[in-house]
This record gives C-alpha cells, sequence and structure tokens, in this order.
C-alpha cells in the first residue's frame, strides 16, 4: 500500500490497530490535558479519523485494541517524579471535573464515546508512556499472531511515538495513520512524522486513513 517513506506491505492476517489514549482526561474540557494549559480542541480533530480507522479494523475482522494512561487510586504505580513534574492546576490524582485526573476507573479516564471500545476488544492500562511497560500488550499480540501495528490516538510525539518506538525496537512494521493522530502542538506532530520517516523508515511509515482501509479492505 502507499506510505511514506515508501510503500509498507500490508499483511491483512497479521495486522492489528492500537489506538493510544483516545481518553476524555486529554481530549475534553476540564481534563488533565487542560490542567497542563493546553488547547484541547486540537486533539479532536483525531476522533472522526481514529473512528472510521477503527470500523475498518473490525468490518475486516482484524484485532482493534485500547490503551489508557491511568493509574491505581492509591497512586502506588504513579512515581513522584511523574506526579509532581511541572506546576499543573490539576495533578495526576486531583478531584477534577470528570473524576480523579487519569485514575482508573473514573469518568475522565474512559475513552471516548466515538472511540469506544466494543465488547471483547483489549483495552490495556498503561501506567507509563509507552503500552509495552507494564503490561500485557506483548502477550496479547502474541496470541494473536501479530506482526504488523497500525497507530492511531494521542498525544503524537509522547505516547503514540514512545509506543511505535518499543514495537519497533520488537520486531514489529508500524505504520502511523496520519489525521488520526494530533498533538496539542502542531508542529511537534510534524516533527514526529518526520522522525518516523527519516533515514529510510528508522521507526516506521506514515500513511493517510484512506489508504491504510483501501488496503485493509482489499
Amino acid at each position: 500500500m502507499r506510505a511514506l517513506p515508501f510503500d509498507f506491505p500490508l499483511k491483512r492476517e497479521a495486522v492489528a490497530l492500537i489506538v493510544i489514549d483516545m481518553q476524555r482526561d486529554f481530549i475534553e474540557p476540564g481534563g488533565f490535558g487542560a490542567a497542563l494549559g493546553n488547547d484541547v480542541t486540537r486533539l479532536q480533530a483525531a476522533v472522526e479519523p481514529a473512528a472510521r480507522l477503527i470500523a475498518g479494523f473490525r468490518a475486516a475482522g482484524r484485532p482493534v485494541i485500547h490503551t489508557r494512561e491511568c493509574h491505581r487510586p492509591d497512586l502506588s504505580d504513579c512515581p513522584p517524579a511523574k506526579r509532581l513534574r511541572g506546576a499543573p492546576s490539576l495533578r495526576i490524582g486531583d478531584p477534577g471535573p470528570m473524576g480523579r485526573i487519569l485514575i482508573a476507573g473514573e469518568p475522565g479516564a474512559e475513552i471516548v464515546p466515538d472511540c469506544a471500545p466494543a465488547p471483547g476488544e483489549a483495552v490495556i492500562d498503561k501506567p507509563g508512556k509507552g503500552a509495552f511497560y507494564a503490561t500485557k500488550l506483548s502477550e496479547i499480540l502474541e496470541t494473536h499472531g501479530i506482526r504488523q501495528l497500525v497507530f492511531a490516538g494521542v498525544t503524537t510525539e509522547v505516547c503514540v511515538q514512545t509506543t511505535m518506538r518499543e514495537a519497533n525496537d520488537r520486531g514489529f512494521e508500524c505504520l502511523l495513520a496520519e489525521e488520526a493522530t494530533e498533538s496539542y502542538f502542531p508542529e511537534f506532530k510534524a516533527s514526529t512524522l518526520a522522525m518516523i520517516r527519516a533515514q529510510g523508515g528508522i521507526v516506521g511509515w506514515t500513511a493517510p486513513v484512506s489508504d491504510i482501509l483501501e488496503a485493509l479492505d482489499g
């Protein structure tokens, strides 16, 4: 299929979709993203393309895996170096408009309705930026015989890129869906896509959602 920096060898029987952290805490007003001083409306542009991609993978009968960055209520899996960094108006674990910030089970930690998991789809709660750290993601991918990963979600330069680099180091062929990922900073998204494609695809490939769906359907 068409991709950058060159065609991606998509193998339908070996590919899965990972949707990174499409959570209310990052995308909606009043969550952690807003507490950090960000314009959360920038991330909302990724919701519709991500939803189309999810629907396409479901229609093709391929696995869809969702991740959520969140922590235990007692914060035992949230190191102080993470919680106390910077000067946000609300820190991880603090009460907010959608419950405690980035705490598992709270409304703000849930995935936005348009991208909500379907029954039976894997949902990975991760305490770090990358989805492989302290999770069962590797086991899930091995069970399904997955060798290729398509990525969507937020934010492009943090959790999406971190997970993509982790996957690349583990031998997966990685493809980022360009419109189905967003950043609070447009220049960071542009730079991340360029880094992924640099040096002959040192981390992986990028492609528009429409091209991915066409290849998947074919």
